[in-house]
């Protein structure tokens, strides 16, 4: 890891934030993750495995709180893996420039961004098909797989309002398939990438520590206690954070 002077208190309180807001609404907070690394100035090629690792970690946590509580639905998640598996194996092996994974990051935080703040009427529902809303999903799914193996962002953060307003599931089904999906996807990505390179986890364990703890407590007040809309404003506010320091960092 870079040696900041504060980076090894700064990152872990910064990474149990992320965790908790995140797993509280059904997402594992790789793209914050990952943007809070690229701040940090570390390596663009360790990033993405370090941020699909601390994904699993929390998705893992949360997937165990919201399924025990009877909110995950196999028919709601199963046609968004059974195309994302494959593209997140592909952009796990994918080798791009810095360049290229600084901007692929930036936008997937700004449309992150402009889903929570000017998208905000997630009440309609869209009057589809069986077929329409499989073929969604199925290109949905391509999608956020190949964005999760490159830059290691799970994609919960889209997925779970798109279920809703598919009408496949309700608020909690949704968070549950949402953390799902980002275990799936995070460890198929992080399998692609550790077969061309390798990183010793051991030298993150403060981050590890943060978001196990962080994810615990996000996910169980997000199953049994807070508002998701509430949550969701704190989400915005460090997705919004995380994009005018990155933008700095590419500037």
């Amino acid at each position: 890891m870079e040696s900041i002077p504060y980076i090894e208190f700064l990152l872990p309180l910064l990474f149990f934030v992320v965790a908790f807001v995140y797993s509280s609404v059904g997402m594992g907070g790789g793209s914050s993750y990952t943007a809070i690394m690229v701040i940090f100035g570390m390596s663009t090629l360790v990033i993405p495995m370090v941020s699909l690792s601390l994904n699993l970690f929390v998705s893992t946590i949360g997937s165990y709180n919201y399924l025990r509580n009877s909110h995950g639905k196999s028919y709601i998640i199963l046609p968004f893996l059974i195309s994302a598996i494959p593209f997140a194996y592909i952009g796990g092996a994918l080798n791009i420039s810095k360049e290229l994974f600084l901007w692929v990051l930036l936008v997937s935080l700004i449309l992150v961004a402009a889903r929570i703040y000017l998208w905000k009427d997630t009440g309609f529902r869209l009057q589809l098909s069986h077929r329409q809303k499989i073929v969604i999903s199925l290109i949905t799914g391509s999608i956020l797989g190949l964005v999760a193996g490159i830059v290691g962002i799970g994609g919960g953060v889209y997925l779970v309002p798109l279920i809703i307003i598919l009408n496949i599931g309700t608020q909690k089904e949704a968070a549950a398939a949402g953390v799902v999906f980002v275990w799936v996807v995070s460890l198929v990505g992080l399998i692609s990438r550790l077969q061309y390179n390798s990183i010793d986890l051991l030298e993150y364990t403060p981050l590890i520590v943060s978001v196990v703890l962080g994810g615990f407590l996000g996910s169980y007040m997000g199953s049994f206690k807070f508002s998701p809309k509430t949550m969701e404003k704190f989400l915005g506010i460090v997705i919004l954070l995380a994009i005018l320091l990155l933008i700095k960092k590419i500037i």
